[in-house]
């Protein structure tokens, strides 16, 4: 594979699930598990093209992983998905909620379509893995789930009721889940990014990141790779000791 801050971490014989891996933040997480060795399980909903994407570059840097597709808002599909992938491989050792929605809008006007799509997608779908994954990691006394919040989930982000109010709901679930699987050496974390380059923020309009642009200490945008690094920090063996925190990856925006 080829040298990065991965060089450092070994995920070899791991096997990594990672929701939402077709693009952006998504594949940059699943090349970076997959550099460390990990083998990546891909996950994605309906963009094929750029999931199958994700998976050539990391067999072009000689990784290997395959494609999962499924409504991670689905519970049926989730636990046919997970029962699928878990009789090729012998265990789940990382999971990665990173799947997420958008449906922006002033509250007056947001439909209800709206807000239930971006909470089951953001919010249950995290339960819905956790619940399925966290099974196998419990009888192996062993395994790491990361799920990825937002700054919006923090701080709040006008517009954006639906989405802020799902991440803050990912980050308390995370918390508490932290809890109940710590007796079992399964360690539960959460990363928060901030205004990140090709993320769900090039939603946003042009005054809106400017607006919140102009709050961020070091005046730019974060790259996809400064989430993925994270992610990699606390799915390695560096990270033994850390479990229910938020790592915010937001060059300041909110401290």
């Amino acid at each position: 594979m080829n040298a990065d801050r991965s060089a450092l971490i070994s995920l070899d014989g791991k096997t990594a699930l990672v929701t939402g891996g077709s693009g952006g933040i998504g594949r940059a997480i699943c090349l970076s598990l997959a550099r460390a060795g990990a083998f990546v399980a891909l996950n994605y909903r309906k963009n094929e093209h750029a999931a199958r994407r994700t998976l050539d570059l990391i067999g072009e840097e000689g990784g290997n992983g395959e494609l999962f597709p499924f409504d991670v808002s689905d519970p049926a599909a989730v636990e046919t998905a997970i029962s699928g992938l878990l009789r090729r491989r012998p265990a789940i050792d990382i999971l990665v909620n990173n799947a997420g929605i958008s449906r922006d809008g002033l509250i007056g006007r947001m439909k209800d379509s709206d807000w239930n799509e971006v909470l089951e997608t953001n919010l249950s779908g995290a339960f819905h893995l956790c619940r399925t994954v966290s099974k196998t990691m419990i009888r192996n006394r062993s395994g790491r789930i990361i799920n990825v919040a937002s700054a919006a989930g923090e701080a709040g982000n006008a517009g954006q009721v639906n989405y802020s109010a799902s991440k803050a709901g990912l980050i308390g679930f995370t918390r508490a889940l932290a809890r109940e699987l710590a007796p079992r050496n399964v360690l539960v974390n959460c990363v928060s990014p901030g205004i990140i380059e090709g993320g769900i923020s090039e939603e946003l309009t042009e005054t809106q990141l400017e607006a919140i642009r102009s709050l961020v200490p070091l005046r730019k945008k974060g790259r996809p790779e400064d989430v993925a690094s994270a992610v990699l920090f606390l799915s390695s063996c560096m990270s033994e000791y850390v479990t229910g925190q938020v790592i915010r990856v937001n060059g300041g925006l909110y401290m």
